[in-house]
């Protein structure tokens, strides 16, 4: 089954008092290895963004007033995360969210069988402390520079990187030379997932992006 990275950004705190979603975001993984595969939406509201909602995430009402509402992108999130393992941190928020919204236009429900919250997983590895996304990005030494904002498609990709950690599983290494295009130095007793080819197009452009990044940052 492969898995979900989902996130949302909100209106407010509880989809009870009347509070919307303004963006979904989900990556989807194989052995939590990227497929490639994104689902983002930002979405209409059709009410206020109050300005402490606002602070957090920068979308306004205006900018928002254009984008699709829930019930136009509903079916393409139901089909892009349907039999999979979804993974959210802190879910009980976004799955009141999703399912208020689903509720509404009488689409099934997302099963909570199908969510991890990876809060919970958090909380039982290090009881006591803070573990919000930030302090695990921190604990974990995962770069936030580019949090400026509360992003659902940034924070998908950070929270993929802080369940890594909190399963203890190491991403694969590869060797990137020429004359060996296969992931072939893969600790077995921290990582089992499958070998993964790299073309010479993608090894060509790897080295491309490295020496205009160098460029960029050291001249």
């Amino acid at each position: 089954m492969n898995e979900i990275f989902l996130d949302t950004e909100t209106t407010g705190l509880s989809f009870k008092d009347g509070h919307k979603i303004v963006e979904i975001a989900c990556i989807e993984t194989k052995d939590l290895i990227s497929t490639g595969k994104v689902f983002h939406k930002l979405i209409n509201p059709k009410r206020s963004v109050p300005n402490d909602a606002f602070k957090i995430h920068g979308y306004s009402q205006e900018f928002l007033n254009d984008k699709d509402t829930f019930d136009k992108v509903a079916d393409d999130l139901i089909d892009f995360i349907k039999d999979k393992k979804i993974i959210i941190h802190n879910a009980s928020f976004d799955i009141g969210f999703l399912n208020g919204e689903l509720s509404l236009i009488k689409k099934e429900l997302i099963k909570k069988e199908l969510v991890i919250d990876s809060l919970d997983v958090a909380r039982q590895k290090f009881p006591g402390v803070s573990n919000s996304l930030d302090a695990l990005c921190k604990r974990f030494n995962i770069d936030l520079s580019r949090r400026t904002k509360h992003n659902a498609l940034l924070d998908c990709e950070l929270l993929r990187e802080v369940y890594i950690n909190l399963l203890d599983v190491k991403e694969p290494k590869f060797n990137l030379s020429a004359n060996n295009t296969e992931q072939n130095i893969i600790n077995k007793d921290n990582y089992n997932k499958s070998v993964v080819k790299i073309t010479e197009d993608e090894i060509a452009n790897h080295r491309s992006f490295l020496k205009k990044e160098l460029k960029k940052n050291f001249y």
